[in-house]
């Protein structure tokens, strides 16, 4: 079984519970994901299933968007509405301080990651160290605010479309935008709806995967690997050529220099290739071994 699940993932499951129960229920050993999820967040999460998970690498630097709740007037150490209070000020907020406050957080910014992350410092990760009642020193990392939405209220919520960069922590946005109101704020809910081309409308449940698997069909609803690279263009070889492929070689083609996704002539997706100069040398395969 090889290509791409897209899961919905439900909230109190770790992104590596969904993997873990989709190796019994695939009975498939070969799984991975791009692009983790807290366990508060819900939504899409592209599992790549036997020899797709070579393309993991390519998925991860994705753009993601999220539906994002921010709760005004409480700040927590996660940053999260499962932390413990660490202050904030229950104010009221107008929609013009919001949008005049969410201005400086679009486009390439500066974000100081949060303790409760999995980034490592001096050879341990921040959360174990957080857990254990301590600090460490964090570097800001740059990354990319493509669009922020103020899209009303929900009860006490703040409801925000954001679409960003692989690294950036909806958390720590929400935690900022408390701090420049003044009135501090935490993420109360996260629910993801895209990553690169795939979307949440697209995604199945994990029961919907269990039923599909009881009948003998969850095969039907893996994506081909090669949709990951639809923006590349198709480029066919003869036999001889594959069989070059197969072996790691190099082949002479009569294709323009840039990427291409690599097909035999019966049309099995063999490659991720990259032609330069008249021979066209494998990025990544995916045909079986």
């Amino acid at each position: 079984m090889n290509g791409i699940l897209l899961i919905d993932k439900p909230s109190d499951w770790t992104s590596s519970d969904v993997v873990a129960k989709l190796r019994g229920v695939l009975h498939e050993r070969r799984i991975g994901h791009s692009g983790t999820l807290d366990p508060l967040a819900t939504g899409l999460l592209a599992v790549f299933v036997g020899r797709a998970t070579r393309a993991v690498e390519f998925a991860e630097s994705h753009e993601k968007q999220y539906l994002a709740s921010l709760r005004l007037g409480l700040s927590t150490d996660t940053q999260d509405i499962t932390g413990n209070r660490i202050g904030g000020e229950p104010r009221a907020v107008s929609d013009a301080e919001l949008e005049q406050a969410l201005a400086a957080f679009r486009g390439d910014i500066l974000q100081l990651p949060p303790m409760y992350s999995a980034i490592k410092v001096g050879g341990k990760k921040l959360y174990e160290i957080a857990r254990r009642g301590g600090t460490a020193e964090r570097k800001p990392r740059p990354v990319h605010i493509a669009a922020l939405r103020y899209l009303g209220r929900e009860g006490e919520d703040v409801l925000l479309d954001v679409t960003c960069s692989k690294g950036t922590y909806i958390r720590s946005l929400c935690h900022d935008i408390g701090e420049r109101l003044g009135c501090g704020g935490c993420m109360s809910a996260l629910r993801r709806t895209r990553a690169g081309d795939f979307r949440l409308e697209y995604a199945y449940t994990l029961d919907r995967v269990q039923e599909a698997a009881d009948r003998g069909e969850a095969s039907s609803l893996l994506l081909p690997v090669d949709s990951l690279f639809a923006d590349d263009p198709a480029l066919c070889v003869d036999a001889e050529a594959e069989k070059r492929i197969r072996t790691g070689a190099a082949v002479a083609v009569s294709a323009v220099d840039g990427d291409y996704r690599v097909y035999g002539p019966a049309g099995d997706f063999l490659a991720l290739g990259r032609s330069q100069n008249g021979e066209l040398r494998t990025i990544k395969s995916f045909f079986e071994v």
